[in-house]
């Protein structure tokens, strides 16, 4: 029963907002004026149904408009916006400092934004926080894992604190430990595992409750060549069920597991697309790789030299050989020049063919056009 003089809960201050985010984004608010009348709420809040949040199964899981987020005279982040579809894995890259976390902290509704509006699976970050948090399952780049619980423990415990039955707590916490590949390791303490457990654990908190969407910040860092792939294969497949969105510093994972990428850079928004799509965008010249035998200087040098060539760049190469990726002008047909000038010079061809753009080069190129054109 609430006690005398208590809110309704629709009518919690918005002091209330901030929470505690060892509780990952689902636990009760954090300790405000209004505490007391929170946490006598909380639970009963948390079974309620929403009938006023209808999602229709034609609503992006996130929507995003015009997010801005001030500390003081710095900018977070400015004027975002952008939409994810139900089951989509979204990548999200930006340098150190560029807004990232920023932007996940405002969806789970860790702090509110300067400005701007936030709905996750219909639920407005300021209107219904308690309904979005439900809605989230949230593993930040630090995971706030208790060490000297076991991993079945601690799962069960975080059940509770995401509104799970206790009666049903057991199966959710076994429910999720199959999908994480924990199930071997449930009677073991969290403290004897490896990062790579540790962060499945992390994975697994996340999952608890079903929640629509997951937003993973850094998931496999720190983590061995293995380690990274079994989290990949997991994280794919998550997709189509549920909504993911991915922030890491790794871009050949972010190519291989997600459908389209955030691209942000010192809190704005420079690209959001499909891969595919942004090559198509950015590569202006067709592009090819070669890689032969020969000193670099001289073969660059040479290949400079034929035709229709508009650039040749650096690319590594094998011990013994040197690699370029040479831009050419469109239309251009000069494999078989290069080929010929690689030949005439006694040196072998070890390779040539088409080279498209990665998402690192993307990357790379679109932060460095913002660097030129920055004041």
């Amino acid at each position: 029963m609430r006690p005398k003089g208590a809110p309704q809960i629709d009518t919690i201050p918005r002091t209330c907002y901030k929470f505690n985010p060892y509780t990952a984004v689902c636990g009760p608010p954090s300790p405000c004026m209004h505490m007391t009348a929170c946490a006598v709420d909380w639970g009963r809040y948390s079974s309620l149904q929403h009938h006023t949040s209808t999602v229709t199964e034609f609503m992006p899981a996130i929507e995003v408009e015009h997010l801005t987020k001030m500390y003081g005279p710095a900018r977070g982040i400015q004027d975002i916006s952008f939409s994810i579809e139900k089951g989509e894995i979204m990548g999200f890259l930006g340098p150190n400092g560029s807004g990232k976390t920023t932007t996940m902290r405002i969806l789970t509704c860790f702090f509110p934004p300067t400005s701007g509006r936030a709905r996750i699976c219909g639920h407005d970050i300021f209107d219904d926080p308690f309904a979005v948090r439900r809605s989230v399952g949230y593993l930040p780049e630090s995971v706030p894992l208790y060490r000297d619980m076991t991993v079945a423990g601690y799962l069960s415990f975080f059940a509770g604190i995401k509104g799970v039955p206790r009666r049903a707590r057991p199966a959710a916490a076994a429910e999720v430990m199959e999908r994480c590949g924990l199930e071997r390791h449930a009677r073991r303490m969290i403290g004897m595992l490896s990062k790579g457990f540790r962060q499945r654990v992390g994975i697994a908190q996340a999952l608890l409750g079903n929640p629509e969407v997951l937003i993973l910040d850094e998931p496999t860092v720190g983590l061995d060549p293995r380690q990274i792939a079994d989290i990949r294969s997991l994280i794919k497949g998550l997709g189509g069920t549920q909504t993911v969105i991915l922030s890491t510093h790794i871009l050949p994972e972010v190519s291989m597991t997600c459908d389209r990428v955030i691209i942000i850079y010192e809190g704005r928004l420079l690209a959001v697309d499909t891969p595919a799509n942004l090559v198509h965008r950015i590569q202006a010249l067709p592009r090819l790789y070669l890689e032969a035998d020969g000193p670099a200087d001289v073969l660059a040098a040479v290949l400079s030299r034929v035709d229709g060539v508009r650039a040749v760049n650096p690319a590594g190469g094998a011990s013994g050989t040197s690699a370029f990726i040479i831009e050419t002008e469109p239309e251009a047909a000069i494999v078989n020049d290069l080929a010929r000038c690689v030949y005439e010079q006694g040196w072998t061809l070890r390779s040539l063919g088409p080279a498209s753009m990665t998402l690192e080069d993307i990357f790379i190129q679109l932060i460095s056009d913002q660097e030129r054109i920055r004041p």
